[in-house]
């Protein structure tokens, strides 16, 4: 059975604003630093993490949430598509209190970087 972590992600479709409701794990997904807005802090706590594997969902979905508001696309991408694309399933709790499936959860992650959601956001961030 797929580990089941609580995260959070609100994928606003019209705003670029990206949060995460705290995880009920012990485990560090950047959950306080994205919703601080600490991306670079979030990537850090992320990588740092070693209670989890390098492939788990909500890991993957959230490096790639910090690496896109960094602007830091192509390994974003590699980071969503690697979530969107796992054998691995496991349901999220997004900020509206919603269950989805990681794959899915990525997948809108994914079309958002597309739509370069993440871009005005890294944009607003540099001001």
């Amino acid at each position: 059975m797929a580990l089941v972590t609580t995260l959070a992600l609100a994928l606003m479709a019209q705003g670029p604003t990206n949060a995460v409701v705290e995880p009920a794990t012990t485990f560090d997904v950047g959950y306080e630093e994205l919703v601080a807005g600490q991306d670079r802090a979030a990537i850090e706590a992320i990588e740092n993490c070693d209670g989890l594997a390098q492939d788990d969902p909500a890991r993957l979905i959230n490096h790639g949430i910090a690496l896109a508001r960094l602007g830091r696309f192509d390994e974003a991408r590699t980071e969503l598509e690697a979530a969107a694309n796992s054998r691995e399933s496991v349901d999220l709790e997004t900020a509206e209190g919603d269950w989805v499936d990681s794959r899915r959860l990525a997948r809108r992650a994914l079309a958002m970087l597309e739509a370069g959601d993440f871009s005005r956001y890294y944009a607003m961030s540099m001001r």
